[in-house]
């Protein structure tokens, strides 16, 4: 027997050049050392950058956020680093300065929801370890949670359905496309048919995937009118068909009705996908969560736990009721999901998704729900929808204002009394401009309103009266 060849040495590595430096990484035994101290200072450049801004959002408009920016970044690639520590503190400082913070009570235009700290601090691991949801070999435990946690959150969607499942999105825009793609796919063909109410992620899906024109359906009221739908389907007879409802309106959160639209879907075989972006959260509370009964007659669901969830974006959700939608999502690609691999038990994981690299976006919401659980999350949805229905009772009973109806979720439509259209999106500059306040604008019934989204569950009454106090007195200049 011949002697093996004594193992050869590793050659050694280039010596460093003078002034070069090897900056640390996140990840390893030596990671959590690095980022302990560069944590502290971002911690601190927030916390700094906040009480520099003084309020919801940074005052002078959008020319003198950005002056501010030029003249601290410069042209952004300098020919010389300064240090790690400064540029942090100087770059998040800026950050939190010229942030729309919704954690500010008075931050209320839209469904951007302030993140949970814990849910923030689950998303820091994933930035740290960097693992990538498109093969099982760079991400093992990343990919057999986001299975586990998917698959319970369908369940919440479909609690009869044996077969259902949901895939991790960007949130619901990415969601809503990936419906109609699954709808496509099915039939080869599909006619989407949406109320006005729609979001518009609709429509560009429609265009995105070479679909006919989407056919619209009036929504007189804000919500899915059932006989229009009714009489449109009729009309439409004999196409393939996909009705898209909405629970939780982006303009003023309202629900279609959900029963009625399933019964007119199941009499003409259409297809039903409804986009529960911001609505979906309300499964989680015992109060709300009848408002979505029949949401597990769609064959498709989008959810958004960046909104109702309190999770940093991203954090989109498509829920399917037989997980045998997603075969159309199938592909191979030699390098990621080899035939053998896959045949000796390595996850696949490019039928998950259309995108290839993805980050585990899945921690952050299972750290949430261990946390507060269905009973926690429950009691931070019944929280904002509560502030709203206070909201609207004080400005119903304020003169100087008008109440478009009793909030639905958590939105609030309103408006000074006898403003026209054009005073009223003045005030709602003049507050963003001068930082005081961000309300959205929402255009129902033909006539221009402010929109305030609560989202935040540390909101005040004294903040809701803060609010319509400024308004008032920027409405009587």
């Amino acid at each position: 027997m011949s002697t093996p060849p004594p193992p050869r040495a590793l050659p050694s590595p280039p010596p460093e050049e003078e002034g070069t430096a090897r900056p640390p990484l996140s990840g390893g035994p030596e990671g959590p050392t690095a980022l302990r101290p560069l944590l502290t200072t971002v911690l601190d450049a927030l916390h700094d950058g906040a009480a520099a801004r003084r309020g919801p959002l940074p005052a002078g408009g959008p020319a003198a956020v950005a002056a501010r920016v030029r003249e601290t970044v410069g042209t952004g690639i300098p020919p010389h680093g300064t240090s790690p520590d400064e540029a942090l503190h100087t770059l998040v400082h800026l950050l939190a300065e010229g942030a729309a913070d919704p954690a500010e009570p008075l931050c209320a235009a839209h469904l951007h929801c302030p993140p949970l700290a814990l849910a923030t601090a689950a998303d820091l691991a994933v930035s740290a370890l960097n693992p990538s949801l498109d093969s099982w070999d760079q991400a093992p435990a990343a990919s057999a949670l986001e299975a586990l946690v998917t698959t319970a959150l369908a369940a919440e969607v479909y609690p009869q359905a044996r077969t259902a499942d949901a895939v991790v999105t960007t949130g619901g825009t990415e969601s809503n496309q990936l419906a109609l793609l699954l709808a496509r796919e099915h039939h080869g063909t599909v006619q989407l048919v949406c109320g006005e109410n729609a979001h518009h992620s609709l429509h560009r899906a429609a265009w995105l995937l070479g679909l006919p024109e989407p056919v619209t359906v009036p929504a007189p009221a804000g919500t899915l009118n059932p006989t229009a739908l009714a009489d449109t389907l009729t009309r439409l007879h004999g196409r393939p068909l996909l009705v898209a409802a909405t629970a939780g309106t982006t303009d003023a959160g309202l629900i279609d009705p959900i029963s009625a639209i399933a019964d007119l879907c199941d009499a003409h075989g259409a297809r039903l996908h409804i986009d529960a972006a911001y609505g979906g959260g309300l499964l989680f509370s015992d109060r709300h969560r009848t408002r979505l009964d029949g949401l597990d007659r769609a064959h498709s669901v989008t959810l958004d736990l960046h909104k109702l969830g309190w999770q940093p974006v991203a954090a989109g959700l498509l829920a399917v009721r037989d997980r045998r939608n997603l075969d159309a999502l199938a592909h191979r690609a030699d390098y990621l999901n080899a035939d053998d691999d896959t045949e000796a038990g390595l996850p696949d994981l490019l039928g998950r998704s259309l995108r290839t690299t993805r980050r585990a976006d899945i921690l952050k919401i299972a750290v949430t729900l261990r946390a507060l659980g269905r009973t926690g999350l429950g009691a931070l949805v019944d929280q904002v929808c509560a502030a709203a229905h206070a909201f609207a009772d004080l400005i119903d009973a304020h003169p100087g204002f008008e109440l478009y109806a009793t909030p639905t979720i958590s939105t609030v439509l309103f408006r000074p009394t006898g403003a026209d259209d054009a005073a009223l999106a003045r005030v709602r500059r003049d507050l963003l401009t001068e930082g005081r306040a961000v309300l959205g604008r929402a255009r129902l019934d033909g006539r221009l309103w402010l929109k305030a989204t609560l989202l935040n569950p540390h909101t005040r009454p004294g903040d809701l009266a803060g609010l319509l106090k400024l308004v008032e007195g920027n409405t009587a200049r």
